[in-house]
């Protein structure tokens, strides 16, 4: 029987996790330089579109499809098209129809393939981020879902290896979605090298009331990423619910702190930015610690990744918009923290190396953490470098200096052209006038 409460609160819970793309949108969108913006946020809505269709037609069925060998593939065939699931009652979790569950993992393929993006931001060829995407998602992200979110149920499916052989604890996503994410924004980074100017120019945020605007939608619907996690309206999403907000406000307040102590100021773009590593930071753990626990998580993830995002600077490469210091640290950190902090009264029920002196955890989480990096990180580079040799990747440098919105969409964000010296409106008035004037004389 269909559990109606359950069923709305993941319904409710999918549409946050969709806001959450559109929040990415507006947060990478205002990160970027004036000129950059339009194709930074086609990026991301480009993931929506494209990653829902091939969801629906075998990424479903690959990550949630009956295990094909090993834990590492599902079945692509068993549920293309979703074929099977409209009349279904049953899914991973009793009580909701399949299209609920269907649904809500959808979303989270959305957002992985989305987050990439930031770290090749200003460079890259539209088209060839869109082939990127479908194949990232194909060959990347739908089995790592299969490992950390399939697990084998009582009616004989069997699932993923790390949800089950391994036993690490992933809740809501810090393997399959932000490590894996990172890893690879790292690799793309690699393949599509340095924008012009990196380490000599000034590359400021453009907009950074946008930042905080897409920061905020980021909050808002990572409590249905992680609280939604629980595929019920129970006791474990309400826990996760509160370490979420806990550990996002502790990351915030740590990260303003590290820049304050290093810098001398704290900035609006550091806790936004603070804000995100703490919801990267928790999404794994939100189940298996307790809200001091959170607390503690957070505040380390917000210094942590407030240094980590320093690292592309020393070690060279160009992560535009700091998935690495961010997606990948923040994911490091919060899925390892479980064998440090899990608390075995937390819903997950687990011991670890502070509560219960056990490390049987700590090395469980270590071990899923570096397979996701790894299969990630060599796969995209793979990817990257076919595409860089065959239809090319990156754009020109001379469109890279006139500005890949107007190259790439011919679109800018920003009518400046439109606007005097002084910043008046009146030569827009003015325009206004006489195109008025044309279409009445077309009309006539």
């Amino acid at each position: 029987m269909v559990n109606t409460g359950d069923t709305a609160w993941i319904l409710v819970s999918a549409a946050l996790v969709m806001l959450m793309t559109p929040g990415l949108a507006l947060f990478y969108g205002g990160m970027v330089r004036a000129k950059s913006v339009l194709n930074m946020m086609m990026m991301s809505f480009g993931a929506l579109a494209l990653i829902t269709v091939l969801w629906v037609l075998y990424g479903y069925s690959v990550a949630f499809g009956n295990d094909v060998g090993a834990g590492l593939l599902g079945d692509p065939g068993e549920f293309f098209g979703l074929a099977g699931l409209m009349e279904d009652t049953t899914s991973e979790a009793g009580g909701l129809p399949s299209m609920a569950f269907v649904g809500f993992q959808a979303v989270f393929a959305i957002i992985t393939v989305a987050l990439i993006s930031g770290a090749i931001a200003d460079r890259a060829k539209f088209g060839s981020w869109m082939v990127f995407a479908g194949l990232w998602a194909t060959v990347v992200y739908f089995p790592v879902a299969h490992w950390v979110f399939d697990f084998d149920t009582d009616a004989g499916h069997v699932g993923g290896w790390i949800a089950n052989d391994l036993a690490a604890i992933d809740f809501a996503g810090g393997t399959a979605v932000h490590i894996n994410a990172g890893a690879a924004g790292l690799a793309l980074a690699l393949v599509l090298g340095r924008r012009r100017g990196f380490g000599r120019e000034a590359m400021r945020p453009h907009n950074l009331p946008l930042v905080m605007l897409g920061a905020g939608l980021l909050w808002f619907g990572w409590f249905g990423f992680n609280a939604g996690s629980a595929l019920a309206a129970n006791n474990t999403a309400a826990v996760a619910w509160v370490n979420t907000l806990a550990a996002t406000a502790a990351a915030i307040l740590g990260w303003l702190l590290t820049e304050k102590v290093r810098d001398g100021h704290a900035t609006s773009l550091g806790a936004a930015s603070g804000a995100v590593a703490g919801l990267v930071a928790i999404t794994p753990a939100c189940s298996a610690v307790s809200p001091i626990g959170a607390i503690v998580l957070g505040v380390i993830a917000g210094a942590l990744c407030a240094l980590a995002v320093g690292l592309k600077y020393r070690l060279g490469y160009d992560d535009s918009l700091d998935v690495v210091g961010v997606h990948l640290v923040g994911g490091l950190w919060g899925t390892i923290a479980i064998g440090f902090l899990a608390d075995p009264d937390a819903p997950a029920g687990v011991e670890s190396l502070f509560f219960g002196g056990s490390v049987d955890q700590l090395w469980r989480q270590a071990v899923g953490a570096v397979a996701v990096l790894v299969f990630s990180f060599v796969l995209t580079l793979v990817i990257g470098f076919a595409i860089q040799k065959t239809i090319g990747f990156r754009i020109t440098e001379e469109d890279e200096v006139a500005g890949i919105d107007t190259v790439a969409h011919a679109e800018s964000a920003y009518d400046f052209a439109s606007l005097g010296s002084s910043g008046s409106t009146a030569p827009l008035a003015g325009q206004a006038r006489a195109e008025a004037r044309n279409t009445e004389r077309t009309l006539a």
